[in-house]
């Protein structure tokens, strides 16, 4: 993972510039971008592995990038914002990030976040050196990070593979919200349980034939999570 290539869109000079060097020192490669127009130029010009995305951009906001990063792929978005409100979090959510940091934020945090971001989209754990997974129509693959649903291919991000792909390799064990966070996530005390919620909602509308009586995706009420196969 060395030597990856980061994107950084951020307006503000100092923020841009500590995230710069923070991740420079932590070995990666830095892209910056001050604005949204600056980033889908970017995005046109290099190929990164990771995407830290503030939301309060001049002109495009953060959260109309990532709508667009999402209609083209499924790079990693860490999104960096001063909001607080949880209906922010959960729009960022909603569109495809894979992790958010509140302002002012710990540039060692940051860093990280992406570090964990990256390992689990580089299939960097045991888990995703496993063969295929396949439950009817459903198929998991961890070698190509896809997922088929009928023999068609499923959309998914980074965050929402692994947290299928760690339920489906357990089936009908139960997870706790925090469990989940803390393997999936990795830094489960920065993070909001309702993060998890956000991300099975999701993933129920991509692979359950009705999202609303889910026959995979299980909610223990009181606990968490089950996958049944």
């Amino acid at each position: 993972m060395a030597n990856s290539l980061i994107l950084v869109v951020e307006d503000e000079p100092s923020i841009a510039e500590v995230v710069s060097l923070y991740l420079r020192r932590a070995g990666y490669q830095v892209a910056l971008a001050p604005d949204g127009r600056a980033a889908l130029e970017a995005l046109d010009r290099q190929a990164p592995e990771l995407i830290v995305l503030d939301i309060m951009l001049p002109g495009l906001d953060g959260f109309e990038i990532a709508r667009r990063v999402r209609l083209e792929g499924d790079v990693p978005i860490i999104m960096l914002t001063a909001r607080r409100a949880e209906a922010d979090r959960i729009a960022g959510l909603e569109l495809g990030a894979d992790d958010y940091v509140v302002k002012p934020f710990s540039p060692q945090e940051l860093v990280s976040r992406v570090r964990a971001v990256l390992r689990r989209t580089k299939g960097g754990s045991a888990e995703n050196r496993e063969q295929a997974l396949s439950f009817g129509e459903l198929v998991i693959d961890p070698q190509t990070r896809l997922v088929t649903l009928r023999g068609g291919e499923m959309t998914l991000t980074a965050k929402e593979f692994d947290l299928l792909w760690l339920l489906a390799c357990h089936p009908r064990q139960g997870f706790t919200r925090r469990q989940l966070l803390e393997r999936v996530w990795g830094l489960s005390d920065y993070i909001d349980p309702g993060t998890v919620t956000v991300h099975v909602r999701r993933l129920r509308e991509k692979i359950e034939i009705d999202p609303s009586s889910p026959e995979h995706i299980i909610t223990l009420w009181g606990v968490g999570y089950k996958f049944e196969p």
